[in-house]
């Protein structure tokens, strides 16, 4: 059956907001065209797509849910268009209209902090409902972010009484001795993308400031042994890199009125060869605990630069491929 050229008009309120719809330099506007068969173009007031009638059935929807963004105060970026253009092809962009309007947080600079994917929104949803949850997926798609964000949302709202933050340091066992300087000094390094989420919503003074009342604590891992964690919301980062015996010691660190949220990627493992992953091990032996929440997040829930997304494509074909 032959697929017939259709013409579909959308219009516009104004010139202005035909540009915050095509984007800087209509970057959007391109992302768009470059996954299309249709041809896109303003006249005045109105936008007019032709192409064939299956595109055009894909394009008008995703066109009408990006306007009502804008006209919500919502300014986009090229991943939001990307993604929305994915979620209209399967006939979900409506979804959007939802998602975006869910705010999890506010940074320092007072910026709302909004779930980007659908499969980000069921990772926030895991951590509000579960005491333990594990966030599992590539590197940009906000595991650790929104587990902080999440973290400092349940301190703000006396949930919790204090964060503390943690992860393996690899080669920060008995390496760490030709350093410089003294532990504290040693082991920051290893914990600084979690100094980083800490300082985009709260602001480096408040960080320092809650440190020294012990309402934030920034440890290895191995600093976690023999305690119980109560009242706390505690997330250990890069968990690919525990072994099983420290993923079984972490998880039994947990007390009552605590959460607990373990984010890793399990094709970053930098342990020693032949040792096993502890993160892969506790979802084998866990995933039959019901209380127990794994979400797995992909390279549709890459948050960074497009490009990240297409380096994690890249790499998975290789290694799909090998």
């Amino acid at each position: 059956m032959q697929n017939h050229e259709t013409t579909v008009k959308i219009r516009v309120r104004d010139t202005a907001e035909a540009l915050s719809l095509f984007g800087p330099q209509d970057a959007h506007l391109k992302q768009i065209e470059a996954n299309t068969n249709a041809k896109i173009h303003s006249r005045g007031e109105e936008i007019v797509i032709q192409g064939p009638k299956e595109e055009t059935d894909v394009l008008e929807p995703l066109f009408n849910v990006l306007l009502k963004l804008i006209r919500k105060g919502m300014t986009l970026t090229d991943r939001d268009v990307i993604y929305a253009h994915r979620l209209a092809k399967q006939g979900r962009v409506d979804d959007l209209l939802d998602l975006f309007q869910e705010e999890v947080g506010v940074t320092q600079k007072g910026k709302a902090v909004r779930v980007k994917s659908i499969g980000q929104r069921h990772y926030v949803s895991a951590i509000k409902k579960s005491d333990i949850v594990f966030g599992v997926g590539p590197a940009g798609t906000g595991k650790t972010f929104l587990a902080v964000v999440m973290a400092v949302s349940a301190l703000k709202s006396h949930m919790v009484k204090k964060i503390v933050l943690t992860r393996p340091a690899v080669e920060a066992g008995e390496n760490l001795g030709f350093l410089p300087g003294d532990l504290q000094e040693k082991v920051d390094p290893y914990l600084r993308p979690l100094y980083d989420s800490l300082y985009t919503m709260l602001g480096t003074e408040q960080v320092s400031k809650m440190m020294e009342r012990g309402l934030i604590e920034v440890a290895p891992l191995a600093y976690m042994r023999g305690r119980t964690l109560e009242d706390s919301f505690v997330i250990l980062d890069e968990a690919q890199n525990t072994t099983p015996e420290q993923m079984k010691m972490f998880l039994t660190r947990l007390g009552f009125g605590s959460k607990m949220v373990v984010t890793g990627d399990v094709t970053q493992v930098d342990l020693p060869r032949g040792k096993q992953s502890g993160l892969k091990e506790a979802e084998r032996i866990l995933a039959r605990v019901p209380e127990i929440k794994f979400i797995h997040l992909g390279q549709e829930d890459v948050v960074r630069h497009t490009l990240v997304q297409k380096i994690i494509d890249a790499y998975e074909l290789d290694e799909n491929q090998e």
